[in-house]
């Protein structure tokens, strides 16, 4: 048998290869001897739950390793079996590995999980792996990653690529936002006009929001949808991966293209546009009976094709300028003794929570709607940094962490944004992702008790091609998983960074992930034979080539080979500086990095 995966070559100790998993396991010991998987390695499954598992576990192995592998009922030979029972909670599992068997335990997420963290410690040169126990369990119950449909379409083979990520991962939240001003993406069969007209704007903006005054336009109609056998597709393949999705339909603002296609649902007298610039549109739904019989009939069909628990019902940057001018919301406001458009907006999500909650849903919500009062039942989704849920969590709310300033993956990955591709701005670096604590010290103990756990958010604005968003998203999500699954004791940067995830970067590359080639580990040190200053580059991509140069101009692959620790000129007070590239075992070039050498 020949194993054709490249990701661990060069890991010649395959108790390495064991302790490259990410996210971090919570135990492991190692054993003596090795595991050897191959073609007559036999996968025993004696429930439906373990031969699903399985059966995916065994595609992987077909499509990584070119072995085929048989699920049998019973035990035999060398085997690796699951038993179904709960082992640290729910989605916790043990893994035993021996010379001649694999033993993995736990229910059908636990056992799933197991298999994930298997598949990371093969060693791809032989297919060993290591004899060890490990005992694992997360240490949260919600670990996110929102994709924005509704900017751009994503189609449904690059949505299944993020779920399969995803789920290698031990990501088990996928939020999908649906709906917004530039585009209805779901299909509602009682109002056909939300993607007739919703689902498609006839031109967006190029560049930078900022860059042009005018805005200057593409020319190019654009859009799609998803049918309702799309999204149960969808839902079904993420549900075998033991990701819940969870929908988001915006309300009471980001409501433009549902205005466009029925404009009787809007406070103003007009004609609304599927508009193809961003920022925040003033339209908003008006708070009459017609609003709520439509978004409950919305709902209904929603829920239909989502069977999770949360519905996210958006609730963000909620201008009120339509409701101060609209009769209907002022006298609703008088009605209900209502101080003013921000205790409407609570009247508003609470209505629609009421109704949620009566059809056995929990509603989501951005941290905007605690301004206007809601109920202790709704989570809130706290993206203005920590302060949404620090205030949430203190009024009794479960609490989703997901602030801008570290999980939004639509952020610049470098200082200098003229070195990356237009993003919304801001820069967030995969270690500063890393060091996020989800649980402030704001919070009691007790108070803590309600972060359910994080979620990093992809926003399209600026994204519109899927080599884009994997950029964006990788490698930062899997700062983010290691976050929701690995105890806070456990992270340890430099490992994460320049131990681990090289050999999983160059595996999403041999899976056709175009990652960000991230900076590499510089250290600084002397050389004790000749007391030169010396530089180490460490790059963070497994068996990728490193050009450099040290006389400040331009490093490409003209530049020198680094093969290692290079001595430094020493220049007086001259500042110098250290210019590289990486080059991958794929041949992608990384962006050119610069750091200033000592004096």
């Amino acid at each position: 048998m020949k194993f054709i995966l490249t990701t661990y070559i060069g890991c010649l100790l395959a108790f390495g290869a064991m302790a490259q998993i990410i996210p971090a396991p919570g135990s492991i010991q190692q054993g003596h001897g090795f595991f050897k998987l191959d073609g007559n390695t036999k996968l025993v499954a004696g429930d439906e739950a373990s031969r699903r598992n399985l059966g995916l576990f065994s595609q992987l192995i077909l499509e990584r390793f070119k072995v085929k592998l048989s699920i049998i009922p019973k035990a035999t030979g060398r085997y690796l079996e699951i038993t179904q029972t709960e082992v640290n909670g729910p989605e916790g599992y043990s893994l035993e590995v021996n010379e001649n068997r694999i033993s993995i335990k736990g229910s059908s997420k636990g056992a799933f999980y197991a298999l994930q963290s298997l598949l990371q410690m093969i060693d791809g040169n032989n297919g060993q792996i290591a004899s060890c126990t490990i005992t694992d369990k997360p240490g949260f119950g919600y670990r996110g990653v929102m994709i924005d449909a509704a900017r751009h379409f994503i189609t449904l083979p690059e949505m299944k690529k993020i779920i399969n990520l995803m789920a290698n991962y031990k990501l088990n939240r996928l939020q999908w936002h649906l709906t917004d001003d530039q585009g209805w993406r779901v299909e509602i069969k009682k109002y056909p006009k939300l993607t007739q007209i919703g689902a498609f704007r006839d031109s967006a903006i190029i560049g930078h929001y900022g860059d042009f005054k005018p805005l200057i336009y593409d020319g190019q109609r654009s859009g799609g949808f998803y049918t309702q056998a799309d999204i149960k597709e969808i839902v079904a393949y993420a549900a075998d991966r033991k990701i819940t999705i969870i929908p988001e339909i915006e309300l009471p603002g980001h409501s433009t293209a549902a205005l466009a296609a029925y404009p009787e649902l809007g406070c103003k007298d007009t004609i609304y546009n599927v508009p193809g610039y961003w920022g925040v549109h003033p339209n908003i739904y008006c708070p009459k009976e017609e609003t709520f019989r439509f978004l409950e009939d919305v709902l209904t069909e929603v829920m239909a094709l989502f069977p999770g628990e949360f519905i996210h019902i958006g609730g963000d940057e909620v201008p009120k300028d339509h409701w101060k001018v609209s009769p209907v919301a002022q006298a609703l406001i008088k009605q209900h003794h209502l101080k003013d458009e921000h205790e409407l907006q609570g009247y508003f999500v609470t209505r629609i929570e009421k109704f949620l909650n009566k059809h056995g849903r929990r509603l989501i919500g951005w941290d905007e709607i605690l301004e206007g009062g809601v109920a202790p039942s709704a989570t809130i989704m706290s993206w203005h940094g920590d302060r949404g849920g620090i205030n949430g969590a203190k009024a009794g709310h479960d609490v989703i962490m997901t602030p801008n300033n570290y999980f939004y993956a639509d952020r610049y990955q470098a200082k200098d944004k003229n070195t990356e591709p237009t993003a919304l701005g801001g820069f967030i670096s995969l270690e500063k992702v890393y060091g996020y604590n989800p649980r402030p010290d704001a919070l009691t103990a007790q108070e803590q008790q309600h972060i359910l756990g994080v979620q990093t958010n992809m926003w399209t604005e600026y994204v519109t091609s899927n080599n884009k968003l994997e950029y964006m998203l990788f490698p930062r999500m899997l700062a983010v998983a290691e976050i929701a699954w690995s105890n806070k004791e456990q992270k340890d940067y430099d490992d994460f960074s320049a131990k681990r995830l090289p050999v999983h970067l160059q595996e999403l590359e041999r899976r056709g992930v175009f990652f960000r080639i991230p900076e590499a580990k510089i250290t600084f040190g002397t050389n004790p034979a000749n007391g030169r200053r010396t530089a180490a580059i460490i790059p963070f991509v497994a068996n990728s080539t490193v050009y450099y140069t040290i006389d400040n101009h331009k490093a490409d692959q003209t530049g020198n080979v680094y093969n290692g620790a290079i001595d430094l000129p020493w220049a007086g007070n001259a500042p110098l500086q250290l210019n590289y590239i990486i080059v991958t075992p794929g041949g992608r070039a990384s962006n050119m990095f610069t750091v200033d050498l000592p004096k």
